[in-house]
């Protein structure tokens, strides 16, 4: 198994007891106008990761193959990165392989996109870094200008950008020459600031030897985890060239997301290493967001400069259950704010801008798509919304998707083990 496998495979116990810290609660929230986009077209899988300040959404788009309830892995038979302009889908392409994806990705106000993608050569050491199966070398890419170009490694193979800022700053990992011992064959990865074209190495904490970094604010300070191969054992923030770890409960924990006001995202592990938990930092101090009631774990993945924090659910089953909004020390459903009219039931919320829409992933309830996932962005309205989605469809609906399609997708969606 590939290091990016093992390093995204994060591990949830089965839960008997939920601990809940925060409850789901409509009130004083505004209401949402949802916008369904879709997949591409014969996919069945698309969902909105980040979105700008403009509404423009990077979209991944794929198919699942059916009946893969066996594989600890889940195999995605194409994928591809999108971005969605007022409707308008855009294939950003890819670097000569078959496929392009994003690790939550990330396009800024100028419309610049950064992910990853196959090239057409296999990875001379049987890495398998895009997770597709094909063992091609993955490389991270800039899109502008209607052209995807690869970002440099730190000398190894492989790499993945995960975020850029508005003055073109971007982040993510690269790999080294060094062959990683806890992983062999595969080569260490680390936490990367690409700048000006040239990739600059980021500290982890102390003698870990692997990271990530997930998210850069406007003002350059960058989030991540620092950790091993097969585990994140601090979240990080990283100022200046310097890593800060960040507080947890003792088992670990991944910092997601940075607003402009340096309030950082994310989750940290439940005190016992059982499940995980939403989790804000501010002022140096942690906030446990907990998780919703009925489900037994959260991320939070997205916060705007107002101090609104969104993220996901999954259940027992590690399926992606409810997408959520927390303001006002208060988590609530998505759900319980779509009108029923929106057919869809979110399941994912990634990121939310500065004027307050949410980009996310739903399961279709009803038509001819019924079951499938699609993309969707919630913008948010100031009116009533009659019916919400929460009052027709009380429960989670049955996707026709891989019973394991959150295993999938907690690989997909840069989750990994917590261990200390």
């Amino acid at each position: 198994m590939s290091t990016l496998s093992q390093l995204r495979n994060f591990w949830v116990p089965w839960v008997t007891t939920i601990v809940l810290a925060c409850f789901s609660n409509a009130v004083a929230q505004a209401s949402y106008r949802v916008t369904d986009l879709g997949t591409q077209g014969n996919d069945n899988l698309g969902c909105a990761m980040s979105v700008n300040n403009q509404g423009w959404t990077e979209i991944m788009a794929g198919n699942l193959e059916p009946g893969q309830q066996d594989s600890v892995v889940g195999k995605l038979l194409n994928g591809r990165a999108l971005i969605d302009v007022d409707g308008f889908k855009l294939d950003l392409g890819t670097l000569g392989g078959p496929n392009s994806w994003m690790n939550w990705g990330e396009i800024n106000d100028r419309g610049q996109v950064v992910g990853f993608s196959e090239t057409d050569v296999p990875d001379p050491n049987g890495e398998d870094i895009c997770t597709f199966g094909t063992h091609l070398t993955c490389r991270p890419f800039l899109w502008q200008f209607f052209h995807m170009s690869a970002l440099p490694t730190l000398g190894g193979n492989n790499g993945q950008a995960s975020a850029i800022n508005d003055r073109g700053q971007i982040v993510g990992f690269a790999e080294n020459t060094t062959e990683d011992s806890g992983c062999p064959p595969n080569r260490i990865q680390l936490p990367v600031l690409w700048e000006n074209g040239k990739a600059q190495a980021l500290p982890t904490v102390g003698s870990d030897p692997d990271g990530d970094a997930f998210w850069i604010n406007d003002q350059g300070q960058a989030v991540g985890y620092s950790g091993t191969c097969t585990a994140a054992l601090h979240a990080v923030s990283w100022e200046n060239g310097t890593a800060f770890p960040l507080p947890d409960l003792g088992t670990g924990a991944i910092a997601q997301g940075i607003n402009n006001r340096g309030q950082i995202v994310g989750t940290i592990g439940s005190p016992d290493g059982t499940t995980q938990y939403g989790a804000l930092w501010q002022n140096g101090a942690l906030t446990n967001l907990g998780t919703l009631p009925g489900d037994v774990a959260a991320i939070a993945t997205g916060i705007n400069s107002k101090g609104q924090v969104v993220g996901s659910t999954w259940d027992s089953n590690f399926n992606w259950s409810h997408g959520f909004i927390w303001q006002d020390d208060v988590m609530t459903d998505l759900n319980t704010l779509f009108p029923a009219s929106s057919n869809l039931f979110a399941v994912m919320a990634n990121k939310i801008n500065e004027r307050g829409q949410i980009s996310g992933m739903a399961i279709v309830l009803s038509g001819p798509d019924a079951g499938n996932i699609h993309a969707f962005l919630a913008t948010p309205v100031r009116q009533s919304i009659g019916r919400s989605v929460a009052e027709v469809a009380p429960t989670h609906p049955k996707s026709n998707l891989p019973a394991n399609v959150g295993k999938q997708h907690l690989q997909r969606f840069g989750l990994v083990r917590f261990e200390r």
